[in-house]
């Protein structure tokens, strides 16, 4: 099938680089208007508009952006913690509400409860809701089963949930992120490294590994021999790091050669120059600092400067970040963390798809790349930042397939 996006008023098209540092960002161009052509689910030019497509998708007055990328999500989960957020905001500490009966074990102890298909339902509503705020393209991670089948299951649900809707699903083992009961670090870790991260990769379930560093959580000693066993096996592996103490995460992470460092509030000066100077990127997580209200912030703006690869996503989750609009966490990223629209719009596009390995296939409009676009009713992309309550995506195309158009409005599809 091929179709053309027609004589939108802009395209932000983030050509070039990928993924995109500071030196980056002054080579970056929105093109005053003009169309993108795809076919078999590639784009394959951006310019005037081809003759003789199957379908024509008239964006007049419309600005049109790549397909937005969700680096860091919990998908798949099922159940909702309110009354956790409830006591947070009347003064309990996160710290306090997890324990057995609360925080990640009361999602684990939900998921386990739920029938796959009631987690299927659950979570395909939320991917809904994403799609609607134009992702494209977003990651899934384990961490809700606390036990190697537990662990197992989630992936599996996960992959089936990427079957089930529109968007492209890379999937994430998180491998350490509850000590569960009765053992202690070592026994799961041993588990994880020996037992978990192997039969998922066997089993085609993920392309990277993850771990929780806290002193809640885990360790560095940890992350190191989750790090060695996915070396081993072919995989990415990652880390939430220094969200809630600096613990030299985001250091560790950069050493150990990790695709991402995820949350980093309580990041070092020296954490920062030892991120900038490496493939390491900055996942930015402001859902979860607004959420948990947080003082203590990343240092973003510093990151951006040093030239670090900076990444955003939604943290969604049933306690700390129960949000799944990425527009939302760009808009929180410029107010919290003094982001520009167009640094966090890279934050969200292809600097994420870099964080799933997928740089070369999603994130920018240019052609060869997978036709995934968001078209927004709106003459700037700067509308998603500056009026995050809005219904802007009026299509969103993912694979020159039009998985999104909004009832009763512009843009026009025709064939």
């Amino acid at each position: 099938m091929s179709i053309v996006v027609k004589d939108a008023a802009s395209i932000v098209t983030l050509e070039g680089t990928a993924p995109i540092r500071r030196a980056d960002y002054a080579n970056l161009e929105v093109r005053p208007g003009g169309s993108v052509t795809c076919a078999d689910g590639a784009i394959t030019a951006v310019g005037p508009a081809s003759e003789g497509t199957d379908a024509v998708l008239d964006a007049g007055g419309c600005t049109v952006i790549p397909g937005l990328v969700d680096p860091h999500t919990h998908l798949p989960f099922f159940g909702w913690r309110a009354d956790e957020d409830a006591a947070r905001l009347s003064g309990v500490r996160y710290e306090d509400i997890h324990g057995r009966s609360g925080g990640i074990f009361r999602s684990a102890a939900l998921l386990a409860e739920a029938s796959e298909k009631q987690v299927i339902a659950f979570s395909s509503r939320l991917a809904l809701n994403m799609l609607r705020s134009g992702t494209t393209t977003f990651e899934a991670k384990s961490g809700y089963g606390l036990s190697v089948d537990a662990e197992l299951r989630q992936l599996q649900i996960a992959r089936e949930l990427a079957a089930k809707v529109p968007q492209r699903v890379v999937t994430t083992c998180l491998a350490a992120h509850a000590i569960p009961e009765g053992k202690d670090q070592g026994q799961w870790i041993g588990e994880a490294a020996n037992d978990l991260l192997p039969q998922a990769v066997k089993d085609g379930l993920c392309t990277a590994a993850d771990i929780y560093v806290e002193s809640i959580a885990f360790a560095l000693e940890h992350a190191a021999r989750l790090a060695e066993t996915a070396k081993e096996l072919g995989i990415a592996m990652r880390v939430h790091a220094d969200q809630l103490a600096d613990n030299q995460t985001g250091s560790f992470a950069v050493r150990w050669g990790f695709r991402s460092a995820d949350h980093l509030n309580h990041l070092s000066l020296d954490g920062v120059d030892d991120i900038a100077g490496s493939d390491t990127a900055a996942v930015l997580l402001p859902g979860a600092t607004f959420t948990l209200r947080q003082t203590a912030k990343p240092p973003a703006r510093a990151l951006v400067e040093a030239g670090a690869i900076v990444a955003l996503g939604t943290d969604l989750n049933p306690g700390t970040s129960p949000i799944s609009s990425l527009p939302f966490a760009m808009a929180l990223a410029c107010r919290l963390y003094s982001l520009s629209p167009l640094e966090a719009l890279v934050g969200a596009t292809v600097n994420a798809a870099y964080v799933l390995g997928l740089h070369d296939t999603v994130g920018r409009i240019e052609p060869g790349m997978s036709a995934d676009m968001v078209v927004i009713d709106a003459p700037s992309y700067e509308h998603l930042v500056y009026r995050p309550d809005g219904d802007h995506v009026a299509a969103v195309i993912i694979g020159g397939e039009v998985a999104y158009l909004r009832p009763g409005s512009e843009p026009r599809l025709a064939r």
